[in-house]
């Protein structure tokens, strides 16, 4: 049996990155000027008052303690020198202040406006490790994941109109058929067109859970499930198909099933039963409708250390190197030119597989070669009640 080592998959890309060197417009220099203004403002401000300050003190003391003109010409040289000094320091304290906090915040206010008016492809330079860094790259993040789930969104869009269009042509051209006297109302016509309608029904209940699943909204009903029961429930469920295509459908474990309730346990996970044959039942069908007669598709389980390893393997056609990364894509076929009457689904098998997996806390992987067939793997964790 094939080992249970299921990876993590990979981050997914980003948009492209917006550097410093890709400029900014012109509101941007607009932000950065208004805050120098008012850091200039304050600091200058600042200037005076210890200016003021100093030279007040310088005074006081000179009459206080007597000076004669020597004294107060060495006064009036300290207070030209600090004259001299504290806008110097002032200014490069400014300076500082500005590059630290004005740039970034000016930055940080224009990618927000290009954010509320639709442009997803701002970015902000990431100014050192301190907290307006980390708010930057938090930003960027952000921005990342609504340009992601944007594009998400229109992929599925597109997706759904086209999975839509053919079984609604298909529905409409037989009505219009029917009512201009082209076909005969006959069970035939009707039953075609009902099955287009019932196609319709499981697209859309597909859609509903897949959706509920990824917002993590899916009701799960959790309660002991023993895997071996689950895969033997599974291989009764598809005997009959696989015998019809002559594919020999078999179950292993990994090691023998004890009587002994410690061992038993080692068999069972917390999780939805029906959810759990959904997955299994989904992987099934696609091995067998994939493998030719002659062909075999196993059923394997294992204990592991932290829950069950459940492996669906078949003898089949196998899956091209280059699709493998998209196997758990809405609306992926191995095969574009299949359509629903040849028997291929609506696309969404593995992408609801993949997602009612990792509801419950577990991985799923697939490992295929172009005809030596495919290997699903899940990793199932055991958690309490």
């Amino acid at each position: 049996m094939p080992g249970c080592n299921v990876p993590a998959g990979p981050p997914l890309p980003g948009p492209p990155w917006r550097g410093r060197r890709g400029g900014w417009p012109p509101h941007q220099r607009r932000h950065s000027g208004r805050l120098f203004l008012r850091f200039a403002g304050i600091f200058g401000l600042l200037a005076v008052l210890v200016l003021g300050g100093l030279a007040l003190v310088v005074f006081l003391l000179t009459r206080l303690f007597g000076g004669d003109r020597r004294t107060a010409a060495l006064v009036w040289l300290s207070v030209c020198g600090l004259l001299f000094l504290v806008p110097m320091v002032a200014g490069w304290v400014g300076r500082r202040a500005f590059r630290g906090i004005a740039r970034p915040l000016a930055n940080l206010m224009t990618a927000a406006e290009a954010v509320a008016d639709g442009d997803l492809s701002v970015r902000v330079p990431v100014y050192g490790r301190g907290e307006f860094g980390q708010l930057a790259a938090s930003f960027n993040h952000m921005v990342e994941e609504l340009a992601l789930a944007d594009q998400r969104r229109r992929n599925l869009t597109a997706d759904v109109a086209h999975e839509l269009r053919t079984p609604l042509h298909i529905i409409q051209g037989n009505l219009e058929g029917v009512l201009d006297g082209v076909y005969a109302p006959t069970p035939e016509h009707i039953g075609a067109t009902l099955e287009e309608t019932k196609l319709l029904a499981r697209l859309v209940e597909d859609l509903r859970v897949l959706s509920q699943a990824e917002s993590g909204q899916l009701a799960m009903a959790r309660e002991p499930v023993d895997v071996t029961e689950l895969l033997a429930d599974v291989a009764t469920s598809f005997s009959g198909q696989a015998q019809a295509a002559g594919v020999t459908l078999r179950t292993e474990f990994g090691a023998p099933r004890a009587t002994d309730p410690a061992a038993t346990a080692e068999w069972v996970i917390q999780g939805d039963y029906g959810r759990l044959d959904q997955v299994l039942g989904n992987l099934t069908s696609n091995a067998v409708r994939h493998t030719l007669a002659g062909g075999t598709v196993t059923l394997a389980a294992s204990p592991t250390a932290e829950g069950v390893c459940i492996v669906v393997a078949d003898t089949g056609e196998g899956i091209a190197a280059e699709d493998l990364p998209y196997v758990f894509d809405r609306f992926w076929r191995g095969d574009r030119a299949r359509t629903h009457a040849d028997g291929a689904g609506s696309g969404l098998g593995l992408a609801i597989a993949r997602q009612l997996v990792q509801a419950h806390g577990g991985r799923i992987a697939v490992a295929s070669e172009p005809g030596g067939g495919t290997t699903f793997t899940i990793d199932l964790r055991r958690q309490p009640a």
